[in-house]
């Protein structure tokens, strides 16, 4: 055979394929066949087998057959690059996606009659089946819209010519939804370019409007077994229910709707008497209450869940002669639901007003109810020549979920050119001349309590006759200004002081009393006042005051002799049993601070979260209160009033069990032996209102048998407990409910807010309360509360107050309990309302009867 190798190429053992040799000839790469068929011993002259690991041979290859690799790989590229492209426009770029919207049309050209309300009557179907084909009309003659319209249900007619609501579905490509919601967001009749064609030539749709459908309807089931229609009567309250209630829980998976109509000209006053739904961080359960018959979020007043405490306010007004309320259920949770009640009140047309004269008052409209959206009031306010103006606003609540408080862009009141909203207490605003302009403005949704507010007039030359001017305008005493306490809002009674010997001067000014130097609070606001007690570097300060060194922190032994060295060392330990130390019911002890109820297990034998079903509130939402301290109804449900025989409220106690109540010994021991007497006291359980204990979630029970601390001592008061056997048991309940002990290692550090509750004085040599009130006051550091009360302040006592004064307990409130929120959400009895000097004094907070103290006592004698 010949050769045909090239010259340069003849020692390479390479073969090459003769000039016009056939492509089908040379298809096996290596070796290469002619067409003949041949004996093995014929193989072609040239031919030879490389060998796999010759890299020589092997990296020597024809430029043209890598330049034929090169294009194949290419045209692979090429190939998935389309495939990807088409993959992704037809996938991704032109899949179709649903989008619902909701949205209202006014319809002229006929009359509201009572039949449209029924969405099952022939009037109904009939104008439905008209408009639907006019908005259907509206969708075609946009181009964005048009071709990706699926279906339009007319859901609901309104009065006014006629407001008809819709909803829309529309199936469009992911690349245009954005075109179709501007296009929506911008629909508008004058958008039709076609010829109309309605049914009536007199009919027309004078406005339209279209919103992305609420994400929280899309959710739920369009199941219109659970929908109702109500008109309100006019004097007449109607009320309605969750299905079931009360004696059964609400439907799950379901979406229910009540549509409430008034007459026209009217507004609709909307209140949930009891609201118990699935909590909020437990579920996907809510109501929302919409200021229209379309389900949109532009329209909606409130979303609620969880539980709300009757007393709350939960009541809402319309802007026009319609509501929608949806309750949405998942699968999981099973609650009662509500109780709502409605009527109808005449529309108010005249919001603000001109207001003269020396002094007066306004609020916002149907105030205390929350306001009603899409209002603007403006109150123009004169007073005599050659005065002043001063608004206050006494309580102020323009509060709107997300939104920032800085600019107020959605609701707001305005004054001086300044615009105000959120949550402020006593907020001052004042004037330079004899008027001022007070404007109130609420968008489409969402909606608050309002405010109320009082004008005054003043002598320009002197705001605040014969008292104190702060910068805000606000009145006090002169006696406070430089007393070290801070009685202005912007601090501006304590600025430029000279301090006193008795005080000490903060970095940035401000004059401090002496003895709250070092007490482990920062009372100056920059720390001051405790940066000189600072341990050295590499050392821990303990609770006491005193400095370790850092490496005998969590060494397992008290260094500091109060144990805080060793209370939180991150992992739970068991270490000897110490006075600071938690003791398990097995005896051995956990050096973690506080772990009883803290809903982990702590103890080996779980002994520290056992007989944890106490220091629970049923209600999860509670009255935000501004200068009163009225409680709510079951806020404190293990508050007790005590009555004595014909005397009526003397003392408070706490509810510890079914059958046992704490209280203050010096209730029964006094100069008036009766009072020892079992008999002639009586407990009242789950009461609010003095005027109103035949209240059917009140009970009432006598006193079997009465246990005073046989080390009670009547002169300094110290010991001062009494435990009360109930002749027979208390039932629990969402307004009754048992307080946790602390147990003996409990600690309630200095500066911790506590609460104090009872029916007493409301001021030194007053009156008691009928409501029962609540106070927020913080623990008082124990070295700072023996220099204020020297020779007074035993262990079994617990210092508790604002040394400001202004909050205290008072005559009336003994016994009561102080009450302390710890970990897990859960209520524990920090002390017993026992003795102090006077009431709300300045430097003189109360003393209580430290309960953690008394805990082996009470255990022994009751077995709690």
């Amino acid at each position: 055979m010949k050769d045909y190798r090239l010259p340069n190429e003849r020692n390479m053992n390479i073969y090459r394929p003769p000039p016009g040799a056939k492509k089908k000839d040379f298809e096996t790469s290596g070796l290469k066949y002619n067409s003949k068929v041949e004996d093995m011993n014929g193989l072609e002259e040239g031919v030879e087998f490389l060998p796999t690991m010759n890299a020589k041979k092997l990296e020597k290859r024809d430029p043209k057959r890598c330049m034929v690799v090169v294009a194949v790989v290419v045209a692979c590229l090429l190939l998935s690059l389309l495939v990807g492209f088409l993959v992704w426009h037809f996938k991704y770029r032109n899949a179709h996606v649903q989008k619902h919207y909701n949205g209202h049309l006014r319809l002229t050209g006929t009359r509201f009659i009572d039949a449209y309300e029924n969405s099952n009557s022939s009037e109904f179907a009939a104008l439905a089946r008209i408009v639907k084909q006019m908005v259907t009309d509206i969708y075609k003659n946009n181009q964005d819209v048009g071709p990706f319209h699926k279906e339009t249900v007319i859901t609901a007619f309104s009065e006014g010519s006629i407001i008809a609501y819709y909803w829309s579905e529309f199936s469009v490509p992911r690349y245009k939804t954005e075109a179709l919601n501007n296009a929506m967001a911008n629909i508008h009749p004058s958008n039709q370019t076609g010829p109309q064609k309605p049914r009536n030539p007199d009919w027309r749709i004078q406005s339209i409007d279209a919103f992305p459908s609420d994400p929280d309807i899309i959710k739920a089931s369009r199941d219109n077994s659970c929908n109702y229609a109500l008109h309100a009567k006019e004097g007449v309250v109607t009320s309605f229910t969750t299905p079931g209630f009360p004696n059964s829980a609400y439907p799950s998976n379901a979406r229910c709707l009540w549509v409430l109509r008034a007459d026209v000209d009217s507004v609709i006053s909307l209140t949930f008497r009891t609201f118990d739904v699935e909590p909020c961080n437990m579920g996907n359960d809510f109501v929302k209450v919409y200021d229209s018959l379309s389900p949109v979020e532009p329209h909606a007043l409130v979303k609620l869940c969880g539980s709300f405490n009757p007393t709350y306010n939960l009541t809402f007004v319309s802007s026009q002669n319609v509501l929608l309320i949806m309750l949405s259920t998942d699968a999981s949770g099973r609650y009662p639901g509500f109780k709502a009640t409605f009527f109808q009140i005449p529309k108010n047309k005249n919001c603000g007003g001109a207001l003269t004269g020396v002094s007066g008052t306004f609020t916002s409209p149907y105030y205390p109810a929350h306001y009603p959206p899409n209002t603007d009031c403006v109150w123009n306010i004169e007073v005599p020549r050659g005065r002043n103006v001063k608004v206050r606003f006494n309580e102020f609540f323009l509060m709107e979920p997300g939104v920032p408080l800085e600019s107020c862009p959605k609701d707001y009141v305005e004054v001086n050119n300044v615009k105000y909203c959120g949550m402020r207490g006593k907020l001052v605003v004042l004037s330079k001349t004899n008027t001022i302009t007070v404007r109130f403005h609420s968008d489409l949704s969402f909606v608050d309590s309002g405010f109320s507010a009082e004008f005054m007039s003043y002598e320009s030359n002197d705001p605040c006759p014969g008292r104190f001017t702060c910068k805000t305008g606000r009145c006090i005493e002169k006696t406070l200004h430089c007393d070290g306490f801070l009685d202005c809002p912007d601090a501006s009674d304590e600025q430029n002081c000279n301090c006193t010997e008795k005080q000490f001067r903060c970095r940035n000014g401000y004059c401090k009393h002496k003895y709250w130097v070092c007490d482990g609070m920062n009372d100056c606001g920059d720390n001051s006042d405790e940066l000189q007690c600072e341990c050295p570097a590499n050392n821990f300060k303990c609770g006491n005051g005193k400095c370790i060194l850092e490496l005998q922190k969590c060494d397992g032994k008290d260094d500091c002799g109060d144990g805080s060295d060793e209370g939180n060392c991150g992992s739970v330990a068991v270490v000897p049993c110490q006075e600071y130390t938690y003791k398990c019911r097995n005896n051995l002890c956990v050096n973690k601070k506080n772990p009883e109820c803290d809903g982990k297990k702590d103890c080996s034998d779980n002994s520290d979260e056992e007989n944890c079903s106490c220091g629970k509130r049923f209600f999860s939402k509670q009255s935000r209160i501004v200068g009163g301290q009225d409680s709510d109804v079951a806020e404190w449900p293990w508050q007790v009033s005590l009555h004595g025989k014909d005397e009526g409220h003397l003392c408070g106690a706490s509810l510890i069990s079914e059958k046992w109540l704490v209280s203050a010994a010096h209730c029964f021991y006094n100069d008036n032996s009766r009072y020892m007497d079992s008999k002639i006291w009586t407990a009242f359980m789950g009461l609010h209102d003095q005027r109103d204990r035949a209240n059917n979630y009140v009970q009432q029970r006598s006193i079997k048998s009465l246990i005073i601390h046989p080390f009670f001592n009547d002169f300094n008061f110290d010991y001062d407990i009494a435990l009360l056997e109930l002749a027979s048991l208390v039932n629990f309940s969402s307004y009754i409910q048992p307080i946790c002990l602390p147990d003996v290692s409990h600690d309630f550090p200095p500066g911790k807010s506590i609460w104090v509750t009872g029916w007493g004085h409301t001021q030194q040599s007053g009156t008691g309360a009928s409501i029962l009130q609540k106070a927020e006051i913080r623990v008082i550091n124990q070295t700072t509360c023996s220099s204020l009360f020297p020779t007074s302040i035993t262990p079994r006592m617990i210092c508790v107050g604002l040394l400001t004064g202004g909050i205290d307990a008072c005559q009336g409130d003994s016994g009561g309990p102080l009450s302390s929120l710890e970990a897990d959400n859960t209520m524990f009895l920090a002390g017993i309302v026992s003795w102090g000097e006077g009431c709300a004094q300045r430097n003189k907070p109360g003393i209580y009867t430290r309960v953690s103290q008394l805990r082996d006592w009470i255990k022994e004698r009751t077995g709690v």
